[in-house]
């Protein structure tokens, strides 16, 4: 058995962070975790090749929700990264830090440290920004944010100017003074390849002798003496292992598997634990409640300018921006499908934004089950608006169904299943459609093509869009962090509540869901964990 000071279970957008912050003093040993496999695939770095990677199983969970209700019964899939960068690896690379109100809510509820002031220095020390350096943005940093306002599709001009003329003014940097707005999506990438976790934070780390990951290793089970976490046991290649940690034992598996494996290794609710036979170390009640997402949709639209799909579709078409891709990182390959997007008030009497916009220079309404075409989109000229909604207050939640680690845990969304989250949907929606009417849009529309015409009564409207939403993929708050351990599971300082020697450190620690893309929060604070990690090393 190999023993390291610590133990990082999963190297996503906040394991990678982990494993090289720890690492870098050289003082520190380092086992990394991971249950999937290399990153170095090329529709991995590939920018627009995730949609290649959105049901592959080589490097994708594929997790299920159950039948949602509020989804009109639909069961959901939720993609999550099983591969070395984790879901930052198969992600839509979108950069948002979130709200400043966000964080600055974590820190009132009591998590000291975890403000927006707090937060600021470790945005703008781990980016390397091509906008360039102010007060809110950073340089030199290891992860380089591309602006991408220069290459854009021509179409993107059209959409800002309607939102404009329905009353969002321009916003030139979402991670800037404020969100409200519209206005170009800066994204993780670097000279048209993937600027994911991995590639900015644990590679560099895996040149180091004191840092040693394992891939293909699926973590089984925390090892406990007493109520210290020592060790994992995992398993690997049909053979079960067991690392130990001097030191201490870090989650890093993200909101579906970081609760699993508390409940797995004894730690959450007891009536779970007791129901499938698994002795309880510590009970807790929050470990895999409070789930938290954000809910999206598209509206479709038929245009009379080409768009992406005449580029995307034919063979000549994938030829031209293959070639571009390949001799000069350019082109459209080398971009998110979102190219612009936006924030805004579903209400003027809010504070701040309470939905997410997003603009996509092409469509897909012809697609089969099980696949997502984003490099084969529709036969004629067609884009989309989508949005999600930014701060739900639907709850879910995230449980084992048996003692068995390969069993996908059951996963309850529980989306729409507020009034308020319906009444600001149906608002939502209503501004994409008024969007799509202002001038500099409408000239170019031929027709809406979901949801269509034909549904204009709130109820088709709600109808529609429950039917035809779907997460954005940013679940968090399965393991939330708090001072109080009888409505949490990790502290302020993301140790497990009731033990030693363990802490979790991913999305699934966040108080509550932030305004925006989660990834940026989610390397953020394996940032900020490694900083109270180092802290508390005697």
């Amino acid at each position: 058995m190999q023993t390291f000071d610590f133990i990082i279970v999963g190297s996503g957008s906040a394991g990678s962070v982990l494993a090289e912050r720890l690492s870098a003093s050289g003082r520190f040993s380092v086992l990394v975790l991971e249950a999937g496999g290399t990153d170095r695939r090329f529709y991995v770095q590939m920018p627009l090749g995730y949609g290649k990677t959105f049901f592959d199983p080589a490097v994708n969970w594929n997790y299920k929700t159950e039948s949602d209700p509020g989804l009109a019964g639909n069961v959901d899939h939720w993609p999550r990264g099983r591969l070395l960068g984790g879901s930052s690896s198969i992600n839509a690379m979108v950069w948002i830090r979130g709200a400043r109100e966000d964080f600055d809510a974590w820190a009132a509820a009591g998590n000291p440290g975890w403000g927006f002031d707090d937060l600021l220095p470790a945005f703008k020390g781990l980016e390397d920004n091509q906008a360039g350096a102010n007060q809110w943005r950073g340089v030199g940093g290891p992860l380089h944010i591309t602006d991408c306002s220069k290459a854009v599709h021509p179409l993107t001009k059209r959409y800002l100017a309607a939102a404009s003329q329905a009353g969002l003014p321009f916003n030139p940097d979402f991670n800037g003074a404020s969100q409200e707005g519209v206005g170009i999506y800066q994204i993780t990438t670097r000279n048209g390849r993937r600027m994911s976790a991995a590639r900015a934070f644990l590679r560099p780390a895996m040149k180091r002798k004191n840092v040693h990951v394992e891939i293909n290793a699926l973590a089984t089970r925390i090892v406990f003496e007493g109520k210290r976490a020592v060790g994992i046991e995992y398993l690997q290649n049909g053979e079960t292992k067991t690392a130990r940690a001097g030191r201490e034992v870090i989650l890093s598996g993200g909101s579906i598997n970081s609760p699993q494996l508390l409940q797995l290794s004894g730690v959450g609710p007891s009536s779970l634990l007791g129901a499938l036979g698994i002795p309880i170390l510590h009970a807790n009640e929050n470990v895999g409640a409070n789930l938290q997402d954000h809910v999206g949709i598209n509206y479709t639209f038929k245009g009379r300018l080409p768009t992406l799909n005449q580029i995307l579709r034919p063979w000549w078409g994938k030829l031209l921006v293959g070639m571009q891709y390949i001799l000069m990182r350019s082109g459209p390959l080398s971009l998110s499908m979102n190219n612009a997007g936006g924030f805004f008030r579903t209400d003027p009497a809010l504070s701040r934004p309470n939905m997410q916009l997003y603009f996509q220079a092409f469509s897909t309404v012809i697609p089969k089950s099980g696949e997502r075409p984003i490099l084969t989109p529709d036969p004629w000229p067609g884009f989309s608006i989508g949005l999600s909604n930014c701060r739900p207050s639907s709850r879910g939640e995230i449980m084992i169904r048996s003692s068995n680690p390969r069993d996908y845990p059951k996963i309850v969304a529980n989306a729409f299943s507020t009034e308020a989250d319906v009444a600001e949907m149906l608002a939502a929606v209503k501004f994409v459609r008024k969007i799509a009417s202002m001038p500099d849009m409408a000239d170019i529309i031929r027709e809406e093509v979901l949801p269509g015409p034909s549904i204009t009564s709130d109820a088709d409207l709600i109808l529609d869009f429950r039917k035809r939403s779907g997460t954005v993929y940013h679940p968090v708050s399965t393991c939330r962090m708090g001072p109080d351990a009888a409505r949490a599971v990790v502290d302020p300082r993301l140790r497990v509540h009731g033990l030693a020697g363990l802490r979790v450190i991913d999305a699934s620690i966040f108080p509550d869901n932030i305004t925006g893309n989660t990834n940026a929060a989610s390397i953020v604070t394996g940032w900020k964990g490694a900083e109270l990690v180092l802290e508390d090393q005697k």
